[in-house]
C-alpha cells in the first residue's frame, strides 16, 4: 500500500506547487523565420487557450519554421480584468515567440453569431479580413461542440468566415478540444516535457486567472489523459500506447491521406 499511497502523494504536491511568475530573460529568444515563412493562425476564445492548445502551433514554429500568430478573440467576462489580462497576453506571446493580433471583442454567443442582423463590432467581416491578410497555411480554432459558449461561437465565426474569404489555397483546418473532447479527434501531437513546460510557463503568465482556479497545475495530466484516450481513438480499441507521455488531441482537415509524411522530427505524430 505505501508505494501506492506515496505516488497519490506526488501528484498530490505536484497539485499544490507554488510556480513563479516567469521570467522572460531567462527563456530562449524564439527562433528567427523568414520573411516568407508559413503562418499559423490561432484562433484564441481566450486568453490562456493559445498555451493550453499550443502543442502543434509550437511545434510548427520550431519545426517547420512556421510564424504562428494568436488572434486574441475576446478578453474574458470580467470587463475589470481586461487591461490586466491583455497585459498577461502580451507577456504569454512574448515567451512564446508568436505574434498577437489583439480583438477583444464582448458578447460573443453562439446565438449572436447566428443573429442575422449586422453585429456593431462586425465580427464576420473581421474575420474574413484577418485570413485573407494572413493567407495562413494553418488556422486553429475550437470544435463546434467544446461546450464553452465563446468556444462555440468562435467555431461559427470561422466557419463561416472561411466561406467568404477569398484565399489563394484552403488552409488546413485544425480544430482543438479543451472544455469537451471532440467526438472524433484524428491527430495526436506529442508535446515533450521541455515543451511542455514551456507552454506550462507561458500558462503561468494569466496570474490572475490560475490565481482564481489553478488550472495550469493540471496542464501535465491533461495532456497525459490525451495520450491514454488518443491511443486507442485513433489507433483502435485494445491497442498499445505510444512511448512518449505527454500530448494534445486534434481533429484536422482534410483528413491526412495515408501517403501523408510528417513535417516534423520523428514518428510522433499519430494519424488515422
Amino acid at each position: 500500500m505505501d508505494v501506492y499511497r506515496e505516488l497519490v502523494g506526488r501528484y498530490e504536491h505536484a497539485l499544490n506547487a507554488v510556480l513563479p511568475a516567469p521570467n522572460l530573460e531567462k527563456f530562449p529568444k524564439p527562433p528567427l523565420l523568414a520573411p516568407n515563412a508559413p503562418v499559423a493562425l490561432l484562433f484564441s476564445p481566450h486568453p490562456d487557450d493559445e498555451a493550453i492548445t499550443g502543442t502543434l502551433p509550437l511545434r510548427l514554429q520550431r519545426e517547420a519554421g512556421a510564424r504562428v500568430v494568436n488572434i486574441a478573440v475576446t478578453l474574458g467576462s470580467d470587463p475589470k480584468r481586461r487591461s490586466a489580462r491583455v497585459k498577461e497576453l502580451e507577456t504569454a506571446c512574448t515567451l512564446l515567440g508568436w505574434g498577437l493580433e489583439l480583438h477583444g471583442w464582448t458578447g460573443l454567443t453562439p446565438e449572436a453569431v447566428e443573429n442575422p442582423k449586422p453585429n456593431p463590432q462586425n465580427w464576420l467581416g473581421s474575420v474574413v479580413d484577418i485570413l485573407d491578410r494572413w493567407k495562413p497555411r494553418w488556422i486553429f480554432y475550437p470544435h463546434a461542440h467544446d461546450w464553452h459558449p465563446t468556444h462555440r461561437a468562435v467555431h461559427r465565426l470561422v466557419e463561416d468566415a472561411l466561406k467568404k474569404t477569398s484565399l489563394p489555397a484552403p488552409p488546413t483546418r485544425i480544430q482543438t478540444e479543451y472544455w469537451h473532447p471532440h467526438a472524433e479527434p484524428n491527430l495526436l501531437v506529442e508535446c515533450s516535457p521541455d515543451s511542455l513546460g514551456f507552454l506550462l510557463a507561458a500558462l503561468s503568465c494569466h496570474q490572475g486567472e490560475i490565481a482564481r482556479n489553478p488550472y495550469h497545475l493540471t496542464l501535465p495530466a491533461w495532456m497525459a489523459d490525451n495520450v491514454r484516450r488518443g491511443a486507442e481513438r485513433l489507433l483502435g480499441p485494445g491497442q498499445p500506447a505510444p512511448k512518449f507521455k505527454f500530448g494534445t488531441l486534434y481533429h484536422i482537415e482534410p483528413q491526412l491521406p495515408g501517403s501523408w509524411k510528417s513535417v516534423m522530427a520523428g514518428n510522433d505524430l499519430l494519424r488515422v
